[in-house]
């Protein structure tokens, strides 16, 4: 979705928000350095096949899915990460990698790291590499009622 659509939805619903335009950035750390958010505030969106079908993982910039610990709260027999392939028509509007962690947009369950909900902001990526939302935690949460779970773990870094 791009930014225009996303913006028509948050207007709809009366929400209130800030969009940061920045350079070009392709990693949750990149733009968190572009536009002065620490990665534990930046919420990072992870296709991932849980039994089969998309759902989105949100973690802190800074960290990455813990394939199992989501296996475990989301009581799924199989999660893996998604390919490109699996999901790229799914978010025609989006580029890849930057699909804001709208789930209930595209018909898909959000699971979020608790920590996340600790902040009383949230900020994403908002369907492109240039730009980034940032909204009252309370009405990321009213909107997309994700599942707040313990999935975050080690430094991203790591996940590569």
């Amino acid at each position: 979705m791009p930014l225009s659509s996303l913006r028509e939805y948050l207007d709809k619903h009366s929400v209130q928000y800030i969009v940061i335009s920045h350079s070009l950035a392709y990693t949750a750390q990149g733009v968190a350095a572009l536009t002065h958010t620490p990665g534990k505030e930046l919420a990072k969106t992870v296709i991932v096949k849980m039994d089969g079908k998309l759902a989105m993982a949100v973690v802190p910039g800074s960290l990455h899915v813990n394939l199992n610990s989501l296996k475990r709260e989301a009581k799924a027999k199989e999660v893996e990460l998604a390919s490109e392939t699996d999901f790229k028509d799914r978010f025609p509007e989006c580029e890849t990698g930057a699909m804001p962690p709208f789930g209930n947009l595209y018909g898909m369950d959000v699971f979020v790291d608790e920590s996340l909900a600790e902040d009383k902001e949230i900020a994403f990526n908002a369907g492109s590499h240039r730009e980034l939302i940032r909204l009252a935690w309370a009405d990321f949460e009213t909107l997309v009622k994700p599942k707040l779970v313990e999935i975050a773990t080690g430094k991203a870094a790591e996940a590569a």
